[in-house]
């Protein structure tokens, strides 16, 4: 099936590990060209993007970016746009968690994953939505998290900046939908990353009882969801929010 994704510019935060690097590798195999955003390891970005332009033939670069500082994001935008001409797909993937119950909370963990989660969400998409209006097309994709739905104990400030990216998202979209852009998130359940593959085996069970399809979702669900999103398919989703969590949150 034809996604009309070839040749068209996806820029994706986070994108060299974990669910970020899942979407990278969905993204490529429908024929995107790709920008990518990484933090500290240089070489280990090298390398990725190596191994994507290999196997899939397409264009991928790696931007050593922060998308918690305004400054950065907006740099990395305008530097994407030069190296690749235009940003058709913005996937703000990017996030943290700083977990600890409330009254044991530093504000410096409260901050730094408010700035993380929330903040960059509003670096990245300022950024690229001038370039997305001007074009008149243009898609961007927040990923969120069922904790910002539900909440969970410790993650007070996850939870918080999570729940902020649906507020942006549908005001966002309703913002630039007359530009024929939209905005809509994603909030992934339990899903099967390299974090989560340290936790003890006994709570993995857990969790996979509490999930009415009765196991952990992979970063391929995430990325097809966002693959979906982000095609012709959904020409007519904008504002919305889609759970992947095998039915964990009803």
């Amino acid at each position: 099936m034809n996604l009309g994704l070839e040749n068209k510019v996806a820029l994706i935060t986070g994108g060299s590990r974990g669910i970020g690097k899942g979407i990278v590798e969905k993204f490529a195999e429908a024929g995107c060209s790709i920008a990518f955003t990484f933090l500290s390891s240089v070489e280990k970005a090298k390398v990725f993007e190596d191994e994507i332009s290999q196997k899939f033939g397409i264009k991928i670069k790696g931007f050593q970016s922060n998308a918690a500082l305004f400054v950065d994001s907006e740099k990395l935008v305008d530097d994407v746009v030069k190296e690749f001409g235009n940003i058709d797909i913005l996937i703000n993937n990017a996030g943290i968690t700083r977990d600890n119950l409330l009254m044991r909370m530093t504000e410096d963990q409260w901050d730094e994953v408010i700035t993380t989660n929330l903040k960059s969400v509003f670096n990245l998409s300022k950024s690229a939505v001038k370039y997305m209006m001007k074009a008149r097309k243009g898609s961007i994709i927040n990923i969120s998290s069922i904790v910002g739905l539900q909440g969970n104990a410790g993650q007070t400030n996850y939870s918080a900046s999570k729940a902020g990216v649906f507020g942006f998202t549908k005001s966002l979209a309703k913002e630039i939908g007359s530009r024929n852009v939209r905005v809509n998130s994603i909030s992934p359940g339990f899903i099967e990353t390299e974090m989560t593959g340290e936790l003890p085996e006994n709570v993995i069970e857990q969790w996979k009882q509490a999930i009415p399809l009765k196991r952990p979702g992979s970063v391929a669900d995430v990325a097809g969801a966002c693959l979906f999103l982000a095609s012709d398919l959904s020409g007519y989703i904008t504002g919305q929010n889609i759970t992947v969590d095998g039915g964990l949150h009803m």
